[in-house]
């Protein structure tokens, strides 16, 4: 059992998985920040309101902060269009200089769970059944 656990966490990506949500996490509240304590107060000034994000309407005594959902937005919009210009952007220049595109690698279906996956993988990233590698694509 203890074996089993062990492989599971020594498996794949997992830890970079976890580095990479726990920076994610961090990187948004730090967004999160900017927009609710810079951004919003910025546009909210120049709208003649003292806070955005305390904007709301009352309907039969029930309260909607709309103010909140802007800064949520600004937030999403913010966070991803780092995403696109600082990953997206770069990997595509990438594989465009290497002559390759994410869809030139040669793939397979996996028997368990019908995913494609790289040839020469000995175990499908979906499942995490075993697979023999081959030396040619199939699909």
């Amino acid at each position: 059992m203890f074996k089993d656990f062990r492989e599971f966490l020594l498996r794949g990506n997992l830890l970079e998985l976890a580095v990479a949500v726990v920076i994610g996490v961090a990187f948004t509240n730090v967004v999160n920040a900017l927009v609710k304590d810079l951004i919003t107060p910025l546009i909210a000034a120049i709208g003649g309101q003292a806070n955005f994000g305390g904007l709301f309407f009352d309907v039969h005594h029930s309260r909607f902060l709309y103010g909140e959902f802007i800064n949520a937005l600004v937030s999403f919009v913010i966070v991803a269009a780092v995403l696109f210009f600082l990953v997206v952007r770069p990997v595509n220049r990438l594989l465009d200089r290497l002559g390759r595109t994410a869809d030139d690698e040669p793939v397979r279906e996996c028997p368990e769970c019908l995913s494609k996956v790289r040839v020469a993988a000995r175990r499908c990233a979906y499942c995490t059944s075993e697979l023999t590698p081959t030396s040619g694509a199939l699909t």
